[in-house]
C-alpha cells in the first residue's frame, strides 16, 4: 500500500490490447479524492503501444511500474492463440507474483498469466471464444468457461469485455466493502454486483443487464427487504406468473429470485455494518433476516465470517 493507505494499480498494455479491457480498470480504480486507489498505465517500456481495433496507446511507464504497484491488471489483447507474450513481460509477471503482488486479468489477458505459470493448478477463466485454446495449451489450468470471473486470492481472472467491470467491482468490494463498491457502480452506471458464477455465455447470447425486464421489481424489492418477500410477491409486482418470473429471473441474473433476495439482504447488512453502529440484531431486523442468529448463520454460510468480524474490518 502507498501513502495514506492508497492502493496502487498498474494496468499493463500489451500489443493488440483491447480498448475496453484497458479502460475498465483505469476507470474503476481512477485516481480521484474519493477513491483509495492510484492508477498507472504501463507497457513493456514507456512510449507508444499498438492496440487493437485501430487504436494506439501512449503509456508513461514501463515494466518498472510493477515494482510500484500493489495490484497489476493485464487487459485482454488480440490473437492470444497466435502470439506468445514477450519473455520480459512473462518474467516480470512471475517476479511480481513472487513478491506478493495481486495479479488480475481481463479476458485474454489470462494468457499472459498462464504463460508465466501463475494459473497452473488453479481455476481460471477467459473469454469464452478462447477457453478451449487455453485448456489445450495449458492443461494444468482448471479452465471454467461458465463463469464471469474467478477469484483465486492473489490471482484473479475474468471473462470477456464487460465482465471486467464485474471483476473490478468485486475487487473493490473485497478491499473496501459494499458501500464503496456501490458508489463506484453508480458512477459507472453499472449493476452493483453480478455473481462471479453467472454464466458468461449461453447459446441464445449473453443476457443484457435488464434482459428479463424485471429491473423495476428488483428496485422495489431492495426498498422492501425488511418485509417478508416471497416469489409470489415478486411475480405479482412484475405482473407475470411465478413460474415465468422465476425462469426469466434465473436467465437474467444467474440466481433464483429467492437466492437473489437473500444475497441482497446480506449485502444490505454488510453496508449497515460498515457504516452504522446498529447492533447485529438491529441490522438483521432492518434487512429482513430476522434475528442476530439468522444474520450470523447467513454471513458464515455466504461470506465465511461473522458479522462482528466483518465489522471489525471496517473501523470507523
Amino acid at each position: 500500500m502507498g501513502e495514506r493507505g492508497i492502493h496502487r494499480v498498474a494496468v499493463l498494455v500489451l500489443d493488440g490490447a483491447k480498448p475496453l479491457d484497458v479502460g475498465i480498470p483505469a476507470q474503476v480504480f481512477s485516481s480521484r479524492p474519493s477513491m483509495p486507489y492510484e492508477v498507472r498505465v504501463c507497457g513493456r517500456r514507456a512510449g507508444r503501444v499498438a492496440g487493437g481495433d485501430g487504436l494506439a496507446y501512449s503509456v508513461g511507464h514501463g515494466l518498472e511500474a510493477f515494482d510500484w504497484a500493489d495490484t497489476i491488471f493485464v487487459p485482454g489483447y488480440r490473437k492470444p492463440a497466435d502470439t506468445a507474450p514477450p519473455a520480459d513481460v512473462v518474467a516480470a509477471l512471475g517476479r511480481a507474483h513472487a513478491d506478493g503482488k495481486r495479479l488480475a486479468a481481463i479476458s485474454t489477458g489470462a494468457f499472459a498469466l498462464a504463460a508465466a505459470g501463475l494459473l497452473d493448478g488453479r481455476r481460471a477463466t477467459t473469454h469464452w471464444h478462447y477457453t478451449g485454446v487455453m485448456r489445450e495449451r495449458y492443461p494444468r489450468i482448471d479452465v471454467d468457461e461458465d463463469v464471469l470471473f474467478v477469484d483465486e486470492g492473489s490471482v484473479l481472472t475474468s471473462a470477456g469485455a464487460a465482465s471486467g467491470i464485474d471483476l473490478c467491482l468485486h475487487i473493490v468490494r473485497r478491499d473496501h466493502g459494499v458501500a464503496l463498491s456501490n458508489r463506484v457502480a453508480r458512477r459507472l452506471v453499472s449493476a452493483p454486483h453480478r455473481s462471479g458464477g453467472q454464466a458468461q455465455y449461453i447459446e441464445r447470447s449473453v443476457p443484457e443487464r435488464d434482459a428479463d425486464g424485471f429491473a423495476a421489481t428488483r428496485e422495489w424489492a431492495l426498498r422492501h427487504l425488511d418485509e417478508p418477500l416471497t416469489l409470489d410477491d415478486l411475480a405479482r409486482h412484475a405482473a407475470v406468473s411465478a413460474r415465468t418470473f422465476s425462469r426469466r429471473f434465473v436467465d437474467g441474473t444467474g440466481y433464483t429470485p429467492m437466492q437473489w433476495v437473500l444475497r441482497a439482504r446480506v449485502d444490505a447488512a454488510r453496508e449497515l455494518l460498515e457504516r452504522t453502529d446498529l447492533s447485529v440484531g438491529q441490522v438483521a431486523a432492518r434487512v429482513g433476516l430476522g434475528t442476530d442468529a439468522g444474520l450470523r448463520w447467513h454471513f458464515q454460510r455466504i461470506l465465511g465470517t461473522s458479522p462482528t468480524a466483518y465489522r471489525s474490518s471496517f473501523p470507523g
